[in-house]
């Protein structure tokens, strides 16, 4: 271990003392320290500590923990705000605080202190100033909450070193002024041309396109292949034309607005999105000669939900499937999140984002994150957005180090840009910037914001931009004649002028519109598995590892399994079903990320992705091992998250759209936390940005007795937002169905892409209804719709059609009462949406006697499919036959919190069901004519 880089400053001249009387007579020394110098020596020029008779030793000590503070807490007297002429005050960092004058800290020598890359220094004050002068800048550094020593000890080295401060001699300053009236003249020429027009100016933060150039650039560099940028509108627009490079033509085609742009497709339903919330993409193949690729997602105004999408993105970038086993890790992508000052502390999903930084298989090398900071929400100051002193203090929570550094210094940007890079680099890990500016305008520029504001915007009026700052500094040391810096801005002002004057908006404006899958590509899907290839791979997910000691209470259901196939009768279960799904999969080359909470053993026992020796606890992941797997298998549990977990994994499918990509959740009535990425990016995506997510989601669903937060995923939710095929809803009942469901989604992933929603089962995974026939896994394929497989009587005798879906059936079919009703026959809507008409349609031929339909549902009358169907089967019907509800009458909670009293409305229904027109129906079902 290097201890040179542990020691520093009082701490190594204290060391030094301590080896001199080491060397003399190792007795002079405690134990510790005898042990450290029998491994160290200092370096060969190492200066000895002065004698402890030459200074007064509580002066040392008094200067060394003044030393400690300014490193520690000297940021809060840096010159941050750009709108203010004086720092903050602090007394933390005085030499009064720390009981000591001038001439105490003057009197002693300078090398009490070691500074990296300091001049020669005559005694300790001039060492104190020159730390104050690195400390309280306009760069802050906070890094006094870093445990690791050697981290801490790099960041402070380079604070003070300077090592990633850009070099006057070889900083291009000019070329920074160029670049910056760039950036302006974009701003000044919108604000001219299209007044009023909302396009959230960076203007007051225009070096978070400096600091971006110096990540793009230090990415090529490195042969990262890709950097992926993720933000909200604010100068979202300035970075897609100056980063990413889409041509202005097409942005001023955007405020332009032409009338003849892209309809509504009604296949797609193609509604496209506001200018400041598109994604592009650039590679820099030519122009850097890198292989590398920017990319920026699209983002809603939901501000920070781009953060685990992006995330998830860089993870599935960083990982290598193609071989059996764990996926293969390598930083090939480089995470760069911007976030809002108010929106980094008052959004939740900001914090579930940064607790994945460190976590296994969310880790991804560390992310940058700027805070462009305009210390202002929308009209909300400061003090009403957070609790903290800082809007970057939550990271300091994951020990993620931060600089804060002020908007209107250039060399102080980039050094922050540079130091959040080389960090990241060597120690894998997310850094933060603070990036504290102003907001030139308004929230949006038609907003007026000295309603509010009007003594900060007093100062933001009078303020010059940092164009104009950095103009005057660069004509003062004679880089630029006068009158130069503004023939460069008027240089890229008429550059706008003349795409503007030459126009054509419709021709210009791109779109990204979705293209059509191949009609028929999910129906096409072969999806059975014949017996011999089944029956090998079952036995091959049956091998362990040579002396592993397997739970005693799992032994006889893997005992049970290894037998499954010496019988025609053998029925399989939904989780073997489940997992020779995903080992068929995985011999088909296509890799599976399964994560979710508690996702390897299964919320109830199920799955047992992963087996533990009972006597050392080593792991053994059988789809990871099985002979035949072609890809790689992962699986996860997922920090105890919705909203972040779930903008993970639809970040990691569009990023890997070949791969399977599955969350689970503990009760499906846990995925109400997600509700907001669900919307904007899992189900609204396509139609918005063209953007194709393909994650399944499994949520457990269904009335049990356990409560209104145990029972209910919210069918009806994700039917209200199923428009144009946007997503597939389904809520099988049998093993096999959930087997064909898993290869179909898996087989059509390329070519038909698709979220997919699962309901799935709680206490019937284990139920004799669920399992399935071997049979039905190496013959037939997924069915929308399931007929009655134990009709009482003759089709012809059917005069009720009871519809239901899910475990709701299990109830109906079990019941005593299904004997006794020869008339009415059990038929499963399995898919939801898209809704099965042509299947229903053909089913409902068979019986043709049949007078009325019944849809029976264990859901509340307002929640459940029911007012999703209740159309599309009226539609099919037409008034041919009546249609007829069966279920809980309304309710704005899901289901009651007493199991006696689930229980006995749970009967009733099943009661009123089979006795529909014979007799009233009791007080907890209600029963409508549609």
């Amino acid at each position: 271990m290097n201890h040179d880089k542990e020691f520093n400053g009082p701490n190594y001249a204290y060391i030094l003392e301590l080896y001199q009387k080491y060397l003399a007579d190792p007795n002079l020394v405690d134990d510790a320290s005898r042990r450290l110098f029998q491994q160290w020596a200092p370096p060969a020029d190492a200066q000895p500590a002065p004698p402890a008779s030459d200074f007064d030793l509580l002066a040392v000590a008094k200067t060394a923990r003044l030393a400690r503070s300014i490193r520690s807490y000297g940021y809060l007297s840096a010159q941050l705000n750009p709108l203010e002429a004086e720092p903050n005050e602090n007394p933390l960092v005085s030499l009064e605080s720390h009981n000591l004058s001038s001439q105490d800290v003057a009197n002693l020598p300078a090398n009490i202190l070691t500074i990296s890359g300091a001049p020669s220094l005559s005694n300790a004050l001039e060492a104190i100033e020159l730390l104050r002068a690195i400390y309280s800048g306009t760069i802050g550094y906070d890094y006094g909450y870093i445990r690791i020593p050697e981290e801490r000890s790099w960041l402070y080295q380079a604070a003070e070193s300077g090592t990633y401060r850009p070099p006057r001699q070889t900083f291009d300053r000019k070329k920074l002024l160029e670049r910056l009236s760039q950036v302006e003249a974009f701003e000044l020429f919108l604000h001219r041309v299209y007044p009023g027009k909302t396009r959230f100016s960076i203007e007051g933060l225009d070096l978070l396109l400096p600091m971006l150039d110096e990540l793009v650039n230090a990415t090529a560099q490195a042969n990262i292949s890709s950097a992926i940028i993720g933000m909200a509108h604010r100068g979202r627009l300035n970075v897609l034309a100056h980063i990413l490079q889409i041509p202005y033509s097409q942005i001023l085609a955007e405020f332009a607005d032409p009338k003849g742009r892209a309809h509504t497709w009604n296949e797609l339903g193609w509604t496209g999105d506001v200018k400041y919330h598109m994604g592009a993409s650039k590679s820099l193949n030519a122009e850097k000669n890198a292989n590398t690729t920017i990319y920026m997602p699209a983002n809603p105004s939901h501000l920070e939900q781009i953060d685990p999408i992006l995330v998830g993105m860089a993870r599935a970038a960083n990982t290598r499937v193609g071989q059996r086993g764990e996926p293969l890790y390598e930083n090939t992508s480089l995470p760069v999140l911007i976030h809002g000052d108010a929106s980094f502390t008052g959004q939740g999903i900001v914090a579930e984002t940064l607790n994945f930084s460190r976590v296994p298989g969310y880790a991804v090398s560390g992310t940058i994150h700027i805070i462009a900071n305009n210390q202002l929400g929308f009209t909300a100051k400061e003090g009403e957005s957070r609790s903290s002193l800082h809007a970057s203090d939550l990271a300091e929570g994951f020990e993620i180090p931060v600089i804060h550094v002020n908007a209107d210094d250039p060399s102080a940007c980039l050094e922050a840009a540079r130091t959040a890079f080389a960090y990241r680099q060597k120690f894998q890990k997310d850094f933060v910037i603070n990036l504290i500016g102003y907001r030139r305008y308004g929230h949006n520029e038609g907003d007026e914001p000295r309603f509010t504001q009007p003594v900060m915007y007093k100062k933001i009026d009078a303020h010059p931009t940092v164009r104009q700052l950095w103009a005057d500094q660069c004509e003062k040391e004679g880089l630029i004649q006068a009158g130069e810096a503004e023939e460069i801005l008027q240089s890229y002002l008429n550059v706008l002028q003349q795409a503007n004057a030459q126009l054509d908006a419709e021709k210009e404006l791109v779109e990204p519109l979705p293209q059509p899958p191949p009609k028929g590509a999910a129906q096409q899907a072969q999806t059975a598995i014949p017996h011999a290839r089944l029956k090998d791979l079952n036995r091959s997910l049956l091998q362990f590892p040579d002396g592993f000691h397997l739970n005693p209470k799992l032994v006889k259901s893997i005992e049970k399994r290894k037998t499954l196939f010496d019988s025609a009768q053998s029925k399989i279960d939904w989780a073997a079903a489940e997992e020779l799904a995903f080992a068929s999969i995985l011999e088909d080359g296509i890799a599976i990320r399964l994560t979710g909470q508690d996702s390897i053993r299964g919320t109830f026992s199920q799955r047992h992705a992963a087996f533990y020796d009972v006597e050392n606890g080593a792991p053994h992941t059988p789809l990871q091992t099985f002979p035949q797997a072609k890809a790689s298998f992962e699986v996860l549990n997922s920090p105890l998250s919705e909203a972040g977990a779930i903008g993970f994994e639809i970040g990691y499918s569009l990023a890997a759209p070949q791969r399977l990509v599955i969350w689970e959740a503990q009760y499906g009535d846990f995925v109400n936390n997600a509700q907001g990425v669900l919307d904007e990016f899992l189900l609204s995506a396509r139609a918005k940005w063209g953007l194709t997510p393909s994650l399944v989601l499994l949520l457990p669903h269904g009335n049990e007795g356990q409560g209104p937060d145990h029972s209910s995923a919210r069918i009806e939710r994700f039917l209200g937002l199923a428009a144009e095929t946007n997503v597939r809803i389904a809520y099988p009942s049998t093993a096999a169905q959930y087997f064909h469901l898993l290869r179909r989604q898996a087989l059509i992933l390329e070519t038909d892409p698709l979220p997919l929603i699962v309901f799935t089962p709680k206490g019937l995974l284990r139920h004799p209804l669920s399992a399935s026939p071997l049979e039905e896994l190496t013959s037939g394929k997924w069915s929308r719709v399931l007929d009655d497989p134990d009709l009482p009587g003759e089709k012809s005798d059917v005069r009720n059609i009871i519809l239901c879906s899910g475990r709701i059936y299990v109830d109906l079919a079990t019941s005593p009462l299904r004997r006794d009703n020869k008339d009415d026959a059990l038929v499963r809507v399995e898919q939801l949406y898209p809704f099965p008409e042509k299947q229903l349609k053909e089913l409902l031929g068979e019986y043709p006697n049949v007078e009325r339909i019944i849809w029976v549902q264990e859901e509340p009358f307002n929640m459940g499919a029911w007012n999703y169907l209740r159309p599309l089967l009226r539609e099919l019907t037409g008034d041919r036959l009546p249609l007829h509800y069966v279920g809980r009458p309304e309710s704005s909670s899901p289901s009651e919190g007493s199991s006696t009293l689930y229980r006995i409305n749970q009967q009733s229904l099943i009661e009123q069901a089979f006795a529909f027109e014979k007799q009233p129906h009791t007080s907890s079902v209600v029963k409508t004519r549609g």
